[in-house]
């Protein structure tokens, strides 16, 4: 044994030994560890492919996508309501004013009144009824854009500027 090529490297070789042995150790502990965590993986896998009352996750993935299918449709729905329902909101009468005033001093109360009712573009109209002690008159004047065609009166023009937000 006196020609090994162990003799001739200048270092006892026990210490090369040694060396595969440690290696050999942190690699079975790597390893192990690896197969522990391959079964934990394992385990989450079985869990997940096995599912609720033995579905598979074909089953699943196929369901979800139905629910989608149905919420996308629906959301449409949702939304045309929605649109249905701002347009609505729009011709609707939204804004009003009323000013109620004695029309003729010295006789009743503030019995008389000018109430104004307009939409989401300012238009609509203005109802002026004026009471008196022969009887009530009402007069009816078209709002288009917050502008009338027909003089206004001053209690008519406090209504309309109540509607349209400018005094309260």
């Amino acid at each position: 044994m006196e020609g090994s090529i162990l003799n001739n490297l200048g270092f006892d070789p026990v210490y090369i030994i040694i060396a595969q042995a440690v290696l050999t150790i942190i690699l079975l502990v790597v390893v192990i560890i690896y197969i522990f965590r391959m079964k934990q993986l394992y385990r989450r896998y079985d869990c997940f492919m096995r599912g609720k009352d033995a579905e598979t996750l074909e089953d699943i993935i196929y369901n979800q996508m139905e629910d989608i299918l149905e919420l996308k449709s629906q959301d449409r729905a949702n939304k045309d309501l929605i649109r249905i329902n701002n347009k609505n909101m729009r011709a609707s009468f939204q804004k009003f004013g009323m000013v109620k005033y004695n029309a003729f001093k010295g006789t009743g109360g503030n019995l008389s009144f000018a109430f104004a009712l307009l939409d989401y573009t300012n238009s609509g109209f203005i109802i002026n009824s004026v009471h008196s002690r022969e009887g009530c008159y009402l007069y009816l004047k078209a709002v288009d854009r917050g502008q009338t065609e027909i003089t206004l009166g001053s209690e008519e023009k406090d209504a309309l500027e109540q509607a349209l937000g400018y005094k309260e």
